[in-house]
C-alpha cells in the first residue's frame, strides 16, 4: 500500500489478519487476545464493524523484542 504524503509518496505497513498474526507468531488466538488484554502483545487495529488486523511493524517489532529476550 502506498499514499500521497505532501508531493511524495509513502510506504505504509502491511497489515496482517489474525489467522496470518496466529501463524507468523505460533500463537492461538484466545493466548493473542489474552496478551493483548495484559499489553504484552500489540493491540489490533480497526478495518471495519467487525474487521480488525495488525500493522506488520507491530508484530515484527514485538517479534525481535520475543528474540531478544530469549538471549
Amino acid at each position: 500500500m502506498a499514499r500521497r504524503s505532501k508531493g511524495h509518496i509513502e510506504m505504509q505497513d502491511k497489515i496482517y489478519r489474525r489467522p496470518d498474526v496466529e501463524s507468523l507468531v505460533g500463537l492461538s488466538r484466545s493466548t493473542i487476545y489474552a496478551m493483548i488484554a495484559d499489553g504484552s502483545f500489540p493491540k489490533p487495529i480497526k478495518l471495519g464493524k467487525r474487521a480488525v488486523g495488525w500493522r506488520q511493524s507491530d508484530v515484527l517489532t514485538w517479534l525481535d523484542s520475543r528474540a531478544s529476550e530469549a538471549v
